[in-house]
């Protein structure tokens, strides 16, 4: 097992870390590099207000709406018939996973737009194709990819200041900073050491791929994917362990 980049298939067998895999709420990380890439360009106010509604064109031209019952966040939802930052939402869809907020975003920015910030960190496996709940979508045939490879190349262009300007990029670890509740990669890592990450998951899928920010150390990158694996969360964190314990 190489530390830092894994993926596990559904033997439970390590990959190859270019094998994709459905990318659950990872797709979420690309939408974010998306949001402050367009901030960069001058076609996005971050601090511009959202109609909150659940209403949403499908990747198919139909239209859908997402399930209450099948979100993890309740802030959103409150907003409903109100209006949100794009900043707060932005937040709202990393630190809690909020769908709601990622349908949201990804309405303002555009499909186009996470495609090109998957092309900007020269992804090759990994795709944006359609919304959460976008069953029209999804029985089309059209999902969301990522790869551990892909996913450490974007966390990597967000570390380096690469994938968005300096500023942006330090708002955006930030972001990922900031989580509801410690989990996967950041249980690998002593308490209070900064890590910036996101994990995704679904029946028998479980991602998470960050930022480590040790204060003893420079900053390093930790991917890894799993699919059919039952100790998902066991493997996360135990990679991330040893990276933690190789990071010097």
């Amino acid at each position: 097992m190489t530390p830092g980049l894994v993926s596990v298939s559904r033997s439970g067998t390590e990959s190859l870390p270019d094998e994709p895999h459905y990318a659950a709420s990872m797709m979420k990380v690309p939408v974010l590099v998306a949001l402050y890439r367009a901030a960069d360009a001058g076609t996005l106010d971050l601090d511009a207000p959202v109609p909150v509604v659940n209403d949403f064109a499908s990747a198919t031209g139909a239209r859908f709406a997402c399930d209450p019952g099948y979100d993890n966040e309740h802030l959103v939802w409150d907003r409903l018939g109100a209006t949100a930052p794009v900043r707060w939402l932005a937040r709202r869809m990393i630190g809690a996973s909020s769908n709601l907020a990622t349908n949201l975003l990804l309405a303002v920015v555009g499909l186009p737009a996470v495609a090109s910030a998957w092309l900007s960190v020269g992804a090759t496996r990994s795709g944006t194709g359609r919304g959460i709940e976008d069953r029209a979508a999804e029985a089309a045939g059209i999902t969301n990819t990522v790869t551990a490879a892909d996913l450490r190349r974007l966390f990597g262009g967000i570390a380096a200041g690469t994938v968005a300007s300096g500023r942006s990029c330090t708002e955006m670890l930030d972001v990922l900073t900031a989580h509801d509740q410690r989990a996967d990669l950041a249980l690998g890592v002593p308490a209070g050491v900064r890590v910036a990450y996101k994990s995704g998951w679904v029946e028998g899928v479980r991602h998470s791929a960050g930022v480590v920010l040790p204060p003893d150390a420079p900053p390093y990158v930790v991917a890894v994917c799993t699919t059919g694996v039952p100790d998902a969360v066991a493997v996360i964190t135990r990679v991330s362990r040893i990276a933690w314990e190789e990071r010097l």
